[in-house]
Parts: structure tokens; sequence; C-alpha cells
């Protein structure tokens, strides 16, 4: 099958600082791709990048075969983003039912997705009323109404509690096994690697490595499973050179 994403030689500046300065990779489809690394690494810059509304200064980047931000993806990418794009002043339901309506959805798909962040006992709460982390699973359910081919997120997972961490990432492995779907998702917490079937690992807006998460251990020679220590390996690998 064909990447789901490619990009190639992406640049992006900031004022007078590069942030990604010519950074390539590619996407499998119908897989979880963990884009992993700290911080103010780039992560949410690139990924910006790639459903389109950052700009860049250079590269180039093709999702599900269209160029990136284009028209004919906005059916077809749901996006994620860090800080949430919701409204504070209405409820949870009617933030979803107003983004169902634009995707022209049904009712039913709103009680499918809350059940799947399980938000329906708060579906009338407002959300500026919700914990940081319930905010989070709005903005989440949001994304994921539309039954989108790629998914796209930013930190999904930050502020929940283990239980429901779990269950997202089953409901994440469950779309791209059994639907089909791509997921994207970033996260600085190296422990969230062995949920992924691939992973990138991006530091200082430079990718150290791309592959599955048994590849980097025995790349890096480090116990399987170790995805940290394989992180710090290559950091110090890169510090070396």
């Amino acid at each position: 099958m064909p990447a789901a994403i490619s990009v190639s030689d992406l640049r992006v500046d900031r004022g007078d600082r590069t942030v990604l300065p010519g950074l390539s990779l590619a996407v499998a489809s119908a897989r979880v791709c963990g884009l992993l690394g700290p911080s103010g690494g780039g992560k949410s810059t690139l990924l910006r990048a790639i459903v389109g509304t950052q700009i860049v200064h250079g590269g180039t980047i093709t999702v599900l075969g269209e160029r990136a931000g284009s028209a004919a993806l906005r059916r077809r990418v749901g996006y994620m983003t860090q800080s949430g794009s919701i409204y504070s002043d209405l409820t949870v339901r009617e933030n979803l039912q107003f983004f169902a309506r634009v995707l022209g959805l049904s009712a039913g798909r709103v009680d499918a997705v809350l059940e799947i962040v399980d938000l329906a006992e708060f579906a009338g709460r407002r959300v500026d009323r919700l914990s940081g982390g319930q905010r989070a699973r709005v903005s989440l359910a949001a994304a994921m109404l539309g039954k989108p081919e790629l998914l796209v997120l930013d930190e999904p997972t930050v502020g929940l509690d283990p239980v429901l961490r779990r269950a997202l990432w089953a409901t994440f492995r469950q779309m791209a096994d059994e639907d089909g779907v791509t997921l994207l998702v970033s996260s600085h917490v190296m422990d969230e690697a062995r949920h992924c079937d691939d992973l990138i690992l991006l530091r200082d807006g430079q990718i150290l490595a791309q592959d599955t998460p048994e590849g980097l251990c025995a790349q890096t020679g480090v116990a399987p499973g170790d995805v940290d220590a394989a992180f710090l390996a290559l950091v110090d690998a890169a510090g070396a050179a």
C-alpha cells in the first residue's frame, strides 16, 4: 500500500529560528505510528504541517495522495490539537452536535464517540466546567466523529488516568486493524511506544530514527521494549557524531 503520509525535505522557520530543517519521513497506511520526543522538539509543528495549518518554507507533504491541506482532505483527516479546538461555552454534546452537523452526521454518531471516550455521563456539562483531561477527550471525540481515514493526534492521552489511556489505545489499535485507519500519535511519554507499530523519534527538529519498536531496540542494543533507553542511546550517538 502507498504511504498515507510522505514528507520530503520539509523546512519550517519561526522568525529567525529554523524549527524543522529539511525533514523527510513516511507513515505507512493502516498502522499506528508514534511520534515521540521531548516537548519543544518540533512534534506539534510537524503535525500542523501535515494537516495543512502550518506555514512551511520548503519541501513537500503528500497526505492520502493529496497535497497537505487541500480541500479534498477535509473529510478524510481528523486532527486533535494539543490545546483543544472546542467551544468552552457549549456543553460536550452541543460541541459534538455542532461538528456532526458540519460533517452531515447523525446523532447516533455523537452517542457512539461519547461512549468511546467515556464522556456519556458528562454530555450535558459545559466544557469550561470540565477537567483538563475531560476537555482533551472532547477534542478527541470531535476528531473521531467523521470516521476519518487518517487521525492526527497531538498528545491525546495527556492527563488521562491509566485505565482510560489503556482503553483509548485499544480503540486506536482496533481502528487500524479492523477499519484500516492510519493513526499518527504524538507523545513525550516513551512508554506509549509499546502501543505503536512504527515509531518516529524526533529531537530538536531532527529525526533520530524511524523504525518499529523492536527494530529501534535492536539497532541500539538495548533490552527489548526499552524505547526510553533506545532514545537516549540515539541522542548520545548523535552528540558524538
